[in-house]
């Protein structure tokens, strides 16, 4: 069955221009479109999507919020943020509202199409390095206040929150295998219950979580 996709923006022409690109795949069906968050939500009680393209700045209710709603939801759809990246701050809060990851709107049509593939089959849209990158930009940004301490963190062994840390520091399974003598299979293992401890849906929101419990820094140091 291809893949279906719902794009929310409030900008017609984008969304005849993602839709023009998603059409000529064979693999690919829009199912849905929205104007703005509010219509997103009320759309989707209605219609099944897999993979939503979610604008940030939008009137009603904006792209944070909506993917809020949208992933605290069962069998929720994944959802991709869409930022300009140099003007959006908010792109981080989307993060951790559940968004699977984030592009920029002007991403090449072969990016695009790579990104809404890999989300649909379980994976983080984007690499954790352009993830850090976001978040030493706009972290200073962000509302100061103390974040509650994740408890789950405390279960994982030595080696677990080692990989943790290098997984929010950019690095892929390739390089911490390299750096920690393991084999890739390994790592892969140790991220694989990463995410099951700690209840998270992929390498985005492992990076989201360590910035928030202070695992990691802006600029990249971890604590051990």
């Amino acid at each position: 069955m291809p893949i279906r996709v719902m794009l929310v923006d409030d900008q017609v022409l984008l969304r005849t221009g993602f839709r023009m690109v998603l059409a000529a795949q064979p693999d690919m069906e829009v199912v849905a479109e929205a104007g703005d968050g509010a219509e997103a939500i009320a759309v989707l009680r209605s219609t099944a999507a897999d993979v939503v393209l979610m604008d940030v700045r939008m009137p009603r209710l904006d792209g944070v919020e909506a993917t809020r709603r949208i992933c605290a939801e069962p069998g929720a759809p994944k959802v991709l943020i869409l930022t300009t990246f140099d003007l959006d701050e908010y792109a981080f809060t989307g993060l951790k509202a559940g968004a699977s990851g984030f592009m920029l709107k002007d991403v090449p049509p072969s990016e695009l199409l790579s990104a809404i593939r890999s989300v649909h089959s379980g994976d983080a849209v984007v690499a954790p390095s352009t993830t850090r990158r976001l978040l030493d930009r706009f972290g200073p940004l962000l509302p100061s206040a103390a974040q509650p301490e994740h408890k789950e963190v405390e279960l994982l062994t030595g080696r677990e929150r080692e990989v943790m840390l290098l997984v929010a520091q950019g690095l892929s399974n390739g390089e911490i295998a390299a750096l920690l003598v393991l084999s890739e299979a390994t790592v892969k293992t140790h991220v694989g219950r990463i995410l099951t401890k700690l209840g998270l849906r992929d390498r985005v929101q492992v990076v989201v979580l360590a910035y928030e419990t202070g695992l990691v820094r802006a600029g990249g140091g971890g604590t051990r």
